[in-house]
């Protein structure tokens, strides 16, 4: 990383000679006394020493062979070659890209994140990405409030950390907020219909949801539509390339968390907030948005463009306190779904499905274990057991297998991506068979 920079030799040159200096030590001559003051630093390390602790340290982690939970963070295999291009020097150094003269191949990067994202969703816009999935339904939320309308209604099957954000988002704003109740799992259209009143400026839902299941997307668009609301989703990328894209179930804003876009799990971050929306919508959107035009050359160019002003100097108008991007998370999305292309994306999802629907069967053959929801899901689905989850989450791990997340003192939320061969499911069943209450 240390070999890279953006500059020429002559450039270097020139700006040497415009502070008056005749080199770059000269120019940090001086400094010297920041380092030899008092900091009560500990004593240096050599590098053999600091590899050797950072390896005891890592030694104490638990890495499982299978992982059977998602949950919000999913195992996903991720090609050597997307590592490989994100970690060349040009673009973990880049520069942040307001200077558009420096930052081609950064403002490149993000456009062609934005419109494969775009794609995905079936949107007009998206943005230059946001921190990650929560926060981005958050701030699309605030992307539709009215001033005669305070209410916002939140499916009950959002992931729950999402909720929670929503709300230190919204309460102190003074939006009201109701939570939809579930049927089989899948957010009740009754529930919806008797709560969707003219105050209701917004309504967001999860497809898929965060119980794995398959919402009925479209016909909760009509319904939020009929009553003059807003619609959002927060969406499951893979579920995207064979679910109804939320464009054609009528959503105005669209976000997802782009974490299984080729990022690894890495105890929970940094990951990836997405979103999408409408043309009519483009200026409320936060964060950046990147533009292609042309140069005085007449060569494509590319700039940060069509943002609200106050997005950046006026906070008290601002729609969004976000003013950044995880530009190399959205880079490795980007690089991840152009190489996997529409049929590969397709494939993931298919397998994931198949998957997730094979454990499944295999789960429910044992005596004592049964679906908790009958609804169609995608990889992830509760399973309700007679043995308590703790009981079934320790068997597994001491046989290095990463269980379902615990939702209840008997319920457990599975999921099954590509990553999770046949013989990876059986080990699964077999511990599952030999535990005993």
């Amino acid at each position: 990383m240390s070999t890279y920079t953006p500059h020429t030799p002559s450039e270097i040159r020139s700006m040497l000679d415009t502070v008056g200096v005749k080199s770059l030590e000269d120019l940090y001559s001086g400094f010297e006394d920041l380092w030899t003051k008092n900091l009560n630093l500990p004593p240096g390390k050599s590098q053999m020493e600091v590899i050797r602790f950072f390896t005891e340290l890592a030694s104490q982690n638990k890495l499982f062979g299978s992982i059977f939970r998602g949950a919000g963070a999913y195992c996903h295999y991720i090609p050597s070659v997307i590592k490989s291009l994100v970690s060349r020097e040009e673009f973990v150094t880049a520069y942040t890209p307001y200077q558009a003269e420096m930052s081609q191949g950064i403002l490149q990067s993000i456009f062609e994140f934005q419109s494969m994202i775009a794609d995905l969703t079936g949107m007009q816009v998206s943005n230059a990405s946001l921190y990650d999935g929560s926060t981005a339904l958050a701030d699309a939320i605030l992307m539709l409030r009215e001033k005669k309308k305070n209410k916002v209604l939140l499916s009950s099957a959002l992931h729950p950390r999402s909720l929670e954000v929503i709300k230190t988002y919204l309460t102190p704003l003074g939006i009201q907020i109701e939570l939809i109740a579930l049927e089989e799992g899948k957010t009740s259209i009754s529930d919806l219909t008797a709560k969707l009143t003219e105050d209701v400026f917004a309504v967001a839902i999860a497809q898929t949801n965060y119980l794995g299941i398959i919402e009925n997307a479209a016909d909760i668009g009509q319904k939020v539509k009929a009553n003059k609301s807003g619609f959002v989703m927060s969406v499951e990328p893979f579920a995207c390339s064979f679910l109804k894209t939320p464009a054609a179930c009528g959503a105005d804003v669209v976000t997802g968390e782009g974490q299984p876009l080729g990022m690894p799990l890495s105890f929970g971050g940094p990951y990836l907030g997405f979103i999408g929306t409408t043309e009519k919508l483009t200026r409320k959107i936060p964060g950046r948005i990147v533009g292609k035009t042309h140069d005085a050359s007449g060569k494509d160019a590319y700039v940060l463009t069509l943002q609200a002003r106050e997005q950046h100097i006026r906070r008290e108008k601002a729609s969004s306190s976000i003013c950044s991007n995880q530009a190399h998370c959205a880079l490795t999305a980007a690089i991840y779904m152009a190489y996997a292309g529409k049929e590969g994306m397709r494939q993931v999802a298919v397998q994931s499905l198949s998957k997730a629907h094979y454990l499944a069967q295999e789960i429910t053959r044992l005596p004592g274990f049964e679906l908790q929801y009958k609804s169609e899901f995608f990889n992830e689905f509760v399973i309700k057991s007679q043995i308590p989850a703790d009981i079934i989450i320790n068997a597994c791990a001491q046989e290095n297998i990463l269980a379902g997340l615990k939702l209840g003192e008997y319920q457990t939320l599975w999921c099954a991506t590509e990553v999770n061969t046949r013989e990876d499911i059986q080990k699964l069943i077999d511990v599952l068979k030999q535990i005993k209450a």
